[in-house]
């Protein structure tokens, strides 16, 4: 009663933890897919992850503007002459160095959710403030220069910058917008007071590209968002495997705890039990046959006997269990040894002739006589032989027919195969049937019930001889089991040895 409990309660106890462990994970689980499913996933619900894969994009690239910016006022100063290009470049480094700064700051923090925000603000602020020095660029004018060439001069310029800011900005929406506004507002301010057909056109292009490379960031921020989406389920269904690894580990230990604890209280028991219950047997043995004296009263000598059967009964149960608990530990070796299956057949027949002609069942055998031996135990293939014969004859009605069959197989193995004209079995019961302690519908209507250890136990010492079992039933027309032995059981079918005999050889030469 006590062992009852105890594993109750260890089932308790693994239920509840798995809950408990399992909760946030599934929370997790269920919350990034309510993301992925609703088409755009929410830049709040990953916007530490994607601010520092900002930052860190940002100081990789964090040396390419200014040198661009060097390039273009080299450049610019070269052509034109005009030394306020220096002053704008000074300007718009001392903005970008500034910007690399509050990255580094950013970085060397721990960001969490809240303060993400905050950051995600200034670093906007230090791109519009760069913007605007780009504004200052698209004012630039030259008196000196001729109007095309300068225009695209500056047209060149601040779409490579365009590019080059959209590249490395992406994931700071809306970085390009902020970036490079300030610019489309110059330009478009300095074409309509001009008038100038290039200024407008330069406005007009400048414009287009500025809407097509955002639209472009956009793009490029929703696939890595989604990818973060992603990589945040992945790493939630791993943690939930692990969780499941954990606790089905749990539950195999707890599970093998209990074998062998099942495995010890049985061998400890076996004693035990086996040592009163042959004092029962042979005590009501004594007794039934009247051995010390006649019973006065004939009730006393039934009494006995039921005592002896009952006893039996009980003992075989034990002998049953404590063999397929033998088996499920892996500890029943096999005693192996060259046997014949067809005496041991006829043997087993031999002991339920009895009880077969008190329910006037007929047995008939068709062996092929010139079976040779095979490699096996005989106490177990004994067992195998007997439990399917006992069953054939327990549930085989009174008039009946048993037919027993031993032969070779298609493949060079040899089987035995037992068929009865019984009641049948129902084919959605037959796995039932095969299972320890299950029994069918007709054996629990049947007087002679079992304990459904035997077909279980047939199966398990066919395997370990590497042999099977079949078992072919149909409803009110009978039942066949048939037991295979593989054919390198046949010892016929195994080759010679053929070394002793060079050895042989080469002593006489060496003599």
């Amino acid at each position: 009663m006590s062992t009852g409990v105890s594993t109750s309660t260890d089932k308790i106890i693994v239920d509840r933890s798995r809950s408990h462990r399992n909760k946030p994970v599934s929370k997790a689980v269920r919350q990034t897919r309510e993301r992925l499913q609703s088409g755009h996933a929410s830049n709040s619900a990953f916007d530490r992850d994607v601010l520092k894969m900002y930052i860190a994009s940002m100081m990789q690239g964090a040396t390419i503007m200014p040198l661009f910016i060097v390039i273009i006022t080299a450049l610019g100063v070269y052509f034109t002459q005009d030394t306020q290009l220096l002053l704008w470049a000074l300007l718009t480094l001392t903005c970008h160095a500034g910007n690399i700064l509050l990255a580094r700051r950013a970085r060397r923090q721990e960001i969490t959710s809240e303060s993400a925000r905050k950051w995600r603000r200034l670093l906007l602020l230090g791109q519009f403030l760069v913007g605007c020095c780009w504004a200052v660029f698209a004012l630039q004018g030259c008196d000196t220069c001729e109007p095309s060439s300068f225009i695209l001069y500056k047209g060149a310029t601040l779409l490579i910058a365009l590019s080059v800011t959209a590249m490395s900005n992406f994931m700071l929406t809306p970085a390009v917008l902020v970036a490079f506004a300030p610019a489309v507002l110059a330009l478009g301010a300095k074409s309509g007071l001009s008038r100038d057909l290039l200024e407008i056109s330069l406005t007009g292009v400048f414009t287009t590209t500025l809407l097509f490379f955002n639209y472009i960031s956009d793009r490029l921020f929703k696939s890595n968002l989604r990818i973060l989406s992603y990589q945040s389920e992945k790493d939630d269904l791993i943690a939930e495997l692990e969780v499941a690894k954990s606790m089905s580990d749990e539950a195999r230990r707890r599970a093998e705890e209990a074998n062998l604890a099942k495995s010890r209280f049985l061998a400890s028991m076996s004693h035990e039990l086996r040592t009163p219950l042959n004092a029962i047997l042979g005590f009501s043995e004594v007794m039934s046959a009247e051995v010390m004296g006649p019973l006065a009263n004939p009730t006393y000598k039934e009494y006995a006997g039921d005592i002896h059967r009952s006893g039996q009964h009980l003992l075989d149960l034990i002998n049953e269990i404590l063999d397929l608990s033998r088996i499920e530990a892996g500890k029943y070796e096999l005693s192996e040894e060259a046997i014949s299956l067809l005496d041991i057949t006829e043997d087993c027949i031999g002991m339920v002739q009895l009880r077969a002609r008190a329910k006037n069942i007929a047995i008939s055998d068709q062996f092929e006589r010139q079976l040779p031996a095979i490699w096996a135990d005989e106490k177990s293939m004994r067992q195998v032989v007997l439990n399917l014969l006992s069953n054939a004859v327990k549930f085989t009605p009174q008039g009946g027919e048993i037919h027993v069959k031993v032969g070779w197989t298609a493949g060079g193995g040899q089987y035995i195969s037992i068929r009865d004209n019984g009641p049948g079995i129902p084919e959605e019961e037959i796995p039932v049937v095969l299972s320890a302690f299950g029994q069918g519908s007709i054996a629990i209507k049947s007087a002679e019930q079992g304990t459904g250890l035997g077909l279980p136990i047939v199966q398990a010492i066919l395997a370990k001889h590497d042999g099977q079992f079949l078992l072919k039933s149909k409803l009110r027309e009978g039942t066949e089991v048939i037991a295979i032995l593989p054919a390198k059981r046949v010892l016929q079918s195994l080759p010679a040895v053929e070394e002793a005999q060079p050895v042989a050889r080469r002593r006489k030469s060496f003599a």
